[in-house]
């Protein structure tokens, strides 16, 4: 197993004000009824980031924990975001605040075509108001109007684009993947691939921007795109993986092959199910008794069953995948229930 360099890795990260929502570690599961279905000798293994224990869990709060850091080291009295009527991201943003004594404020769009009652008004958008947060159908220059507002109150506002994914939202999943690296090691597991679903590509620049400031260069990180078609989803990445490593006190400068995007499963558009969505959801819940959301995990979790189907992997391979959560099924049930 090969030996990385994470000392100046968490010194860089140390230096970022962070606001805690995690408990430790999220664990890293074994797959085995997943692979008994599949016919496999590929190891399946789970990071269970849907257990991160504020607001209903998911990857958006390991960028919160940095976004929110930077809020309250500038002494912001208000949260204040973009997203979809569904969006994980605004949810976590509604609970994270919520903890941090912060108000905040949602500015949700429709992002899909979907005007029922479930999506309108069950899932996220539910949780938003039981966080306690005003929500509004307005895109991002509405916040900032609203940023202003405050400023005319002699108050501060924080606002964060779409999905939370600035530089400083990536520290998060760099801060994860040192932590699956002590995983791996803990466990006496090499991993040859990570695998994560990408829409604003935090989560893959940041596990990215973790793993080469670890000096860590066997293992790949796929990412199976829900947002857009790979060119502009990789150049996306791109980008902010040079400007995460930067905050990492590195240079910026990686090999360009390293961004690895496939957009085989995006289907129709974003938020759009599929039925391949839909089996690999039924598949994991039907096997393991894990739930994936329709939007991110359950498109990113296809094609991984597509990729283990087509031989991408040799036998006794390690490929985890990053569960990273989603309150949207409830919100999804007259969409799903016609596939």
């Amino acid at each position: 197993m090969k030996d990385f360099a994470m000392h100046d890795e968490s010194t860089a990260l140390n230096r970022h004000p962070q606001f805690p929502s995690l408990n430790g570690f999220t664990p890293i599961h074994r797959a085995a009824a997943l692979e008994r279905f599949l016919g496999t000798d590929v190891r399946i293994y789970l990071k269970r980031d849907d257990l991160i224990g504020v607001g209903g869990g998911g990857n958006k709060l390991r960028k919160r924990e940095f976004l929110l850091g930077e809020a309250l080291a500038q002494n912001c009295d208000a949260f204040l975001t973009t997203g979809g009527i569904q969006s994980n991201h605004a949810r976590a943003s509604a609970a994270a605040a919520a903890r941090a004594g912060m108000s905040a404020e949602l500015f949700l769009t429709q992002a899909v075509r979907f005007r029922d009652d479930d999506y309108q008004l069950n899932g996220n958008i539910l949780l938003d108001d039981l966080f306690g947060a005003k929500v509004h159908e307005d895109p991002l220059l509405a916040a900032q109007n609203r940023a202003q507002e405050y400023a005319r109150l002699c108050l501060r506002a924080c606002v964060v684009g779409l999905g939370g994914s600035s530089p400083t939202g990536c520290l998060g999943y760099a801060s994860c993947a040192r932590e699956i690296l002590a995983q791996q090691a803990q466990l006496g597991i090499d991993f040859d691939s990570i695998v994560v679903a990408s829409g604003s590509a935090g989560t893959h620049a940041g596990l990215l921007a973790g793993l080469i400031a670890s000096d860590v260069d066997n293992i790949e990180v796929i990412d199976f795109s829900v947002l857009a078609r790979a060119p502009a989803i990789g150049d996306n990445t791109r980008a902010l993986v040079t400007e995460t490593l930067k905050r990492l006190g590195h240079s910026g400068d990686f090999p360009s092959e390293k961004v690895v995007v496939d957009d085989s499963q995006l289907g129709e558009s974003y938020g759009i199910p599929t039925p391949m969505m839909m089996d690999a959801v039924r598949t994991l819940a039907r096997t393991e008794g894990l739930l994936l959301d329709p939007v991110y995990s359950g498109k990113a979790f296809a094609g991984l069953i597509e990729a283990i189907r087509s031989w991408k992997w040799a036998p006794g391979a390690s490929v985890l995948f990053v569960m990273t959560g989603g309150a949207q099924l409830f919100a999804y049930r007259t969409a799903l229930a016609c596939m």
